[in-house]
Formats: structure tokens, C-alpha cells, sequence
């Protein structure tokens, strides 16, 4: 088991919650948590508390994007026709656009 550690409010987080998702959730689960520069666990607290997640441009971030937009344009061959884009491959390029026009406020 993991060691407690204590929040940014100087709260012990001594619980822990699990729950399940399918492949494809788990996915865009991963590539929101990469694309975001925080933990898997701070970008699900923010989330439920609706806070908003800020992403501040560094180079793990910049290497999530990367790696998302590789994953999209390899998606995006493969397609054929525009009728056969998934509702996933397009939530995922919404992100990634969400995610860029941030970095790009903040570098203005």
C-alpha cells in the first residue's frame, strides 16, 4: 500500500476509490491526463470538483501532444471516407485543439 501523503490544503488523503472503465474510456482517459502535465489523480479531483484544468506548456506536455497528434494523423489515414470518423477520434482532436489553443493564449 501506498504511504498517505497530504494535499495542498494540508489534508491526509488516506482513502482510496477504484472504479472501472472500458478500453476506450481508459484511452481518452490517459491522453486527457497526459495532455493535461498533471497526475492522474489531481486531473480527476479538479475535474469533479468542476474546477477548471489549466495546462501550462512544458516539455512532457509538448511530448503528450506529439504523441496524440501522431495517434490522430495515423486515425485520420486510415480513414477513407469522413462518414467513418468515430465519436472517440473526434473528442480526442477537440482536446488536443483545446489543449493548443491554450498554450498558444498563454505564449501571446
Amino acid at each position: 500500500m501506498s504511504a498517505k501523503n497530504l494535499d495542498n490544503r494540508n489534508r491526509w488523503r488516506s482513502k482510496t476509490i477504484g472504479f472501472r472503465v472500458s478500453p476506450e474510456e481508459d484511452e481518452l482517459l490517459n491522453a486527457a491526463v497526459s495532455l493535461s502535465g498533471l497526475t492522474k489523480q489531481d486531473y480527476i479531483m479538479r475535474k469533479l470538483a468542476d474546477k477548471e484544468v489549466v495546462v501550462m506548456g512544458n516539455p512532457r506536455v509538448f511530448r503528450a501532444l506529439k504523441k496524440e497528434l501522431q495517434k490522430v494523423l495515423a486515425e485520420l489515414e486510415r480513414i477513407s471516407c469522413a462518414g467513418e470518423v468515430s465519436s472517440d477520434l473526434l473528442e480526442e482532436i477537440q482536446l488536443i485543439n483545446m489543449t493548443l489553443n491554450g498554450l498558444k493564449e498563454d505564449a501571446e
